[in-house]
């Protein structure tokens, strides 16, 4: 009789061509342990969501917890807890059935995971930026964390409560991903290469160490620099490398994980080899794309000629941002573009500054967000003393008269004239796939994006995958119905290249839909998910606006697509758990009042 507990043999898990590394053996065996313990567990989560990462072996002894006196907790329920002896906390909760507690704060930005939305199948929100984990392993569901969550047993004993683990566990309240592993002799062509080097490349290759993919694995950018999180840049002009990325080039190099600064020119499918702007020739058994947006420009009088032009897409564009803004500041700065990172740009450099937005629309962020929306917003950032010029048109942009190789000032089309010590355009991205244009075997979509399915696979290519900015995917979303968005948020590029990791380690299993979250500092933090590109019909606006405390449905007939809020959390959490779930209550039902939090935990 088979043991109900053998772990499933190697060549079925992971079908590589050479033998293991007795180090990636290691991370193997400790990954399928994960999923037997999911499969032996009760949490209703499928088996695509597999970004586990190697339980930590240490000292363990038992601690108690302040005050709690029992584990019997409701679904859904759960307590920040003092640890006592020890200097910590940790989040005490019923993990789909089960007591247990974990770290209390979410691995991305610190929020308390005790304000978050945890779900009757165990999924845990984060109630800022919408990351989620699993509770009952404390593994990874929805980016943009990177670090799990550690998961100590709780037991109820003479009255009190206790948890086993060892201290410095307890205190870090999070756990690196395993991703150690030695590539030794491995065969080139067995190689997985990823082009580009941001959010999207940087869930690929964790995931597919953290899934036992001993390959070697190749990332070529042109960046300079290691994966960051970009989202900073257009929110707080930061420039501080050491602040922005996310790891550091040791810790690549525990995963074998090789990165070429180095720009991609050509893709010769069927060779399998990627040509670089040095000259090399990159074999590839498997191929990710992931080379993001390219800031648009504008094709005017002025604007392709004069200096203290600027986009902003990497850290060097912030950097020239922030020294031609100077320590003195005073100067004034003209925004073309109002949506996001015209908006954004705007709220952080308005202190000391002249700053103006020149937007097409009514209102700001009105094509996303609404006009009513937009108004609410608008009114955010003006507070901060930037003016807005809306429906407005630009015509040209003309020389200073104390520097002719830089700007002046900019002119409308209705002959106002704002002057400019500099100009920040903001006015949307295009794919960066240049280097597929002239490709005989690759069809580009009219927008320059590469059509993939739900594993995020190229229509039409084998072995070779497309992520973030550059992939219009099939959306199951509400609303969806399985047509094709492109969707530039950075949650969804590390989301999309986890669910490739996991279809190169485990091609036969389904996708898993996730949630688009996305989230912006104007004037005050507005969380968005959904999706609202395939369009909406009509808005239910609850709150009070004036207060800064509301949420906006944006709905289709009866069904909810996309919403937004401000000073509403945990709302954006509640929403983007009951959209996985297909669960969301109707139009109608909203437009009569009812509050999304009054719910419940999400089933």
């Amino acid at each position: 009789m088979t043991s109900m507990f053998a772990l499933p043999r190697l060549s079925r898990s992971l079908p590589l061509s050479r033998p293991l590394s007795s180090a990636c053996q290691r991370q193997v065996l400790s990954t399928q342990f994960s999923l037997l313990l999911r499969t032996s567990s009760t949490t209703t989560t499928t088996p695509t969501r597999l970004f586990s990462s190697t339980t930590h072996f240490a000292m363990a002894q038992e601690y108690k917890l302040k005050g709690i006196t029992s584990l019997n907790l409701q679904p859904g329920e759960k307590h920040e807890v003092e640890v006592e002896g020890l200097d910590a906390k940790v989040l005490l909760l019923n993990a789909a059935g089960k007591t247990q507690a974990i770290g209390p704060r979410c691995t991305h930005y610190g929020a308390p995971l005790a304000k978050g939305v945890l779900g009757h199948n165990g999924k845990l929100t984060c109630p800022w930026h919408g990351a989620c984990f699993n509770t009952t392993t404390g593994d990874i569901e929805n980016a943009p964390a990177l670090d799990a969550l550690p998961v100590f047993k709780a037991t109820e004993r003479d009255g009190a409560v206790y948890i086993t683990g060892d201290a410095e566990t307890i205190k870090a309240g999070h756990r690196k991903p395993k991703i150690k592993c030695k590539v030794a002799g491995a065969p080139l062509s067995d190689r997985v290469v990823v082009v580009g080097g941001g959010s999207g490349a940087l869930g690929a290759v964790e995931g597919l160490r953290e899934l036992g993919f001993s390959g070697p694995i190749t990332v070529v950018t042109n960046e300079g620099y290691l994966p960051i999180d970009r989202p900073k840049l257009s929110k707080t002009l930061m420039t501080d490398l050491n602040k922005l990325q996310w790891r550091d080039a040791e810790w690549f190099k525990t995963g074998d994980i090789d990165f070429v600064q180095d720009e991609v020119v050509g893709v010769d499918f069927g060779g399998k080899t990627v040509k670089t702007k040095s000259g090399q020739q990159l074999p590839y058994s498997r191929l990710v794309l992931a080379t993001g947006g390219t800031p648009k420009l504008l094709p005017l009088q002025g604007f392709q000629v004069l200096g203290n032009i600027f986009t902003l897409r990497n850290v060097h564009d912030a950097k020239n941002i922030k020294e031609a803004i100077g320590e003195q500041k005073g100067k004034k700065i003209v925004i073309i573009g109002s949506s996001f990172i015209g908006m954004e740009i705007a709220a952080c450099t308005s202190d000391g500054n002249e700053v103006a937005i020149i937007g097409m629309e009514k209102e700001p962020l009105e094509r996303v967000l609404g006009e009513r929306v937009g108004a609410i917003i608008r009114k955010n950032i003006e507070s901060k003393g930037v003016k807005f010029y809306m429906s407005a048109g630009v015509d040209k942009a003309e020389p200073s008269a104390a520097d002719p190789s830089k700007v002046g000032s900019v002119h409308l089309k209705d002959g106002t004239k704002l002057d400019a010590d500099m100009v920040i355009l903001g006015v949307g991205v295009s794919p960066a796939t240049e280097y597929l244009k002239e490709n005989s075997v690759v069809r580009l979509e009219d927008d320059g994006s590469l059509k993939v399915d739900e594993s995020f696979s190229v229509v039409g290519l084998k072995d070779v995958y497309a992520i973030g900015d550059i992939a219009s995917y099939p959306y199951h979303g509400p609303g969806g119905d399985g047509k094709y968005v492109r969707i530039e948020h950075y949650n969804v590029a590390q989301n999309a290249g986890r669910t490739v990791a996991n279809h190169i380690v485990h091609p036969n299993l389904k996708p898993e839909f996730f949630t688009p979250v996305f989230w912006s500092a104007l004037g005050a933090q507005l969380r968005y998910c959904g999706n609202s590109n395939h369009g909406w019909d009509d808005l239910v606006l609850q709150g009070e606006p004036d207060q800064g405390k509301w949420v906006a449905y944006y709905t289709k007939g009866e069904t909810v697509v996309a919403m937004a809020s401000m000073g509403k959390d945990p709302a954006m959490a509640q929403c983007a758990q009951m959209m996985q779930l297909n669960k969301m209550p109707t139009k109608s039902q909203l437009k009569d009042g009812l509050d999304i939090l009054s719910l419940g935990p999400p089933q």
